[in-house]
């Protein structure tokens, strides 16, 4: 059949971004596919070869195809299997991540400096309905880089992990874009999108409209500022370092125009207090052996209640981090400055991120128990940290809280996600080759000869005498019987702080033998109480992203797993609704959702449920 030309569609054609590699570019590794036929019209693609090397190549482009479509109104979406639970919460799960990564003059951007793309899933249950969503953060740099009118796109800015073609090299200082694709905030009705770098943008949440940025730090409006707790772990100072800092700031804040404070994506609800805690590290740290972490606690009117600043003397770059009713928990990851690699990425041969390397020079990881507040801060001393006896690059925290024995004493438990400091490369997350700008999945699932390797699940526990010394830690699996890659753990976050028995998380089934450790393909539900677990599988040629718990009643894993289903095979995304306790059984899927076609979108990072009855 004749396909129709693009002007007679009734949206915006998303394909013209999709590019079929080129003859050299497939050949990663000598993998180069074989019969293989395309038809771009329909977005088809079949694979007639035995070769699972082939399949997994084209699985893994089509995990991140860019989207260009976005919606004008809701959009009901199709139940393909089951049904919607009458009794399943009233509330929206947001997600976000990259859209779009190729333009349309021969760039394309590593995923995380992909703009964000908001995407919205509502639920009446009542009515059996889910409706989406979906539309880009107008973003500064977005607006820069899209043209509304032709639907075109021009990469201007490299971002943090990109360089871009037809771009002049050197001193190129068109970098820092805030993307606002890393995370979801809801907080006070209010609904924000957050990035790794930079101010969250306030979105509106039915209309997914973009509001602004909302400089939840420097905000005049809000006073009277708090006066800043400042803590430096070397008394008086570094005189070296510190006039490091007054050369770097002009050329880091004025000629790069990056934000004084790092805003990270990752935020903490304290519920008990009402309380929203944010964590932000200063830019000029990145190049320095001296780390600076700025801890906020905002009411829910965003008015800061608190703010403490903490300056280590060691070059550490953090993710994601935890609280207790304590401390500030921060896993320090080591990094290092590359000479060579800092030169070449300021004067734009390179990546920025090409400045840093994975510090290999000590078998251990530092954990920093910070106090966080005035009677806390007895006892212990803070600027020493917990040397944990293994070498783990931190990626994600699931959960954290602390108990006491009858002695007095306390012990903090860490459950979290990690990998070796020898998978994790700055150069090769989610396989990104920015010299050839193509994706590669062997980037990401090299052999390295153990499996241990690649990322899992661990809890980390500190026993602390009742002065607050540590006495003792200990790093475990969190379940013995799980071998695979897994991250991305979450909870019931109505049992966060508190010692939780069930965990969820996406990991891979080991079934693809290309691709072991990404993307994921099951969802694992951990008993931690009777080192017990389960597993729901996907399917074959499909992939998962983060879960996200829902809760409908009292019992912790009484609720719902939501988890998006990236169909590659098919180039169709599915919302999967699964029953959380009974996960492990044939019956767990109760319903399965399929977004049109054409708004079929790229693999997500992180998201936030938002019930109707909640603030939060």
């Amino acid at each position: 059949m004749q396909a129709k030309p693009l002007n007679f569609l009734p949206f915006k054609p998303w394909w013209p971004s999709f590019k079929l590699p080129s003859v050299r570019a497939l050949s990663f590794r000598d993998r180069a596919p074989q019969n293989i036929s395309t038809t771009i019209q329909s977005q088809q693609v079949s694979i007639s070869s035995q070769d699972e090397k082939t399949s997994a190549y084209w699985d893994y482009q089509f995990l991140f195809m860019s989207q260009r479509s976005e919606t004008d109104n809701p959009i009901n979406l199709r139940v393909v299997e089951g049904s919607i639970p009458s009794d399943f919460p009233q509330g929206t799960y947001y997600l976000t991540g990259p859209g779009i990564l190729k333009d349309d003059h021969g760039s394309s951007v590593h995923p995380f400096d992909g703009h964000g793309y908001l995407r919205a899933f509502t639920f009446d249950g009542a009515k059996g309905e889910v409706t989406f969503m979906a539309k880009y953060v107008k973003t500064t740099a977005q607006v820069k880089e899209h043209d509304p009118d032709s639907g075109k796109w021009e990469f201007t800015h490299r971002g943090t992990f990109s360089t871009l073609k037809n771009r002049r090299k050197f001193g190129d200082t068109t970098v820092m874009k805030n993307v606002a694709n890393t995370n979801v905030l809801k907080w006070n009705d209010r609904l924000f999108c957050l990035w790794e770098g930079g101010p969250p943008h306030e979105i509106q949440s039915v209309s997914l409209d973009t509001i602004g940025e909302f400089d939840l730090v420097n905000d005049s409006q809000r006073s009277p500022m708090p006066s800043t707790t400042v803590r430096d772990a070397v008394d008086g100072g570094d005189i070296i370092l510190d006039f490091a800092t007054c050369l770097l700031k002009p050329i880091l804040y004025g000629v790069f125009k990056m934000p004084a404070k790092r805003l990270l994506a990752h935020y903490k609800i304290d519920a008990s207090r009402n309380r929203l805690l944010m964590l932000a590290c200063n830019a000029e740290d990145l190049l320095l052996p001296r780390s600076t972490f700025t801890f906020y606690e905002f009411d829910s009117n965003f008015k800061i209640k608190q703010k403490q600043e903490f300056r280590i003397p060691d070059h550490l770059m953090v993710h994601d981090w935890a609280f207790t009713d304590s401390y500030y928990v921060l896993f320090g990851n080591r990094v290092k400055l590359d000479i060579f690699g800092a030169m070449s990425a300021i004067g734009g041969y390179t990546p920025m991120v090409s400045a840093l390397l994975v510090n290999h020079s000590k078998s251990t990881s530092p954990i920093y128990l910070l106090p966080r507040f005035p009677e806390h801060d007895r006892g212990r001393d803070w600027k020493v940290p917990i040397e944990a006896p293994l070498q783990m690059w931190m990626l994600h925290i699931g959960n954290a809280f602390e108990e006491r024995d009858i002695k007095g004493n306390k012990r903090i438990q860490i459950q979290a996600s990690g990998c070796s400091y020898k998978w994790f490369n700055f150069q090769k997350m989610f396989g990104y080759d920015w010299q050839s700008g193509e994706v590669d999945p062997w980037g990401m699932n090299e052999d390295k000869g153990e499996n241990k390797l690649s990322p899992r699940l661990i809890k980390v526990s500190i026993e602390l005498d009742e002065t607050g010394n540590s006495e003792k830690c200990f790093v475990n699996n969190l379940n013995d019987q799980w071998q695979q890659a897994t991250d991305f753990p979450v909870i019931n976050q109505e049992f966060g702080g508190n010692n939780n028995t069930y965990m969820y998380a996406a990991a891979t089934s080991g079934v693809r033998q290309d691709l072991p450790y990404f993307p994921f393909d099951t969802v694992v539900k951990f008993n931690t109480m009777k080192n017990s677990m389960q597993t729901w599988y996907v399917g074959t040629r499909r992939f998962i992203g983060e879960p996200m718990f829902v809760s409908k009643g009292s019992d912790e894993d009484d609720g719902y797993l939501l988890v998006v289903e990236y169909a590659v095979s098919e180039q169709k995304s599915y919302l999967v609704i699964l029953d959380a306790k009974r996960i492990g059984e044939t019956n767990a899927m109760v319903a399965r959702l399929e977004v049109p076609k054409y708004l079929n979108f790229p693999l997500g990072f992180h998201g936030v449920w938002a019930s109707n009855n909640s603030k939060t």
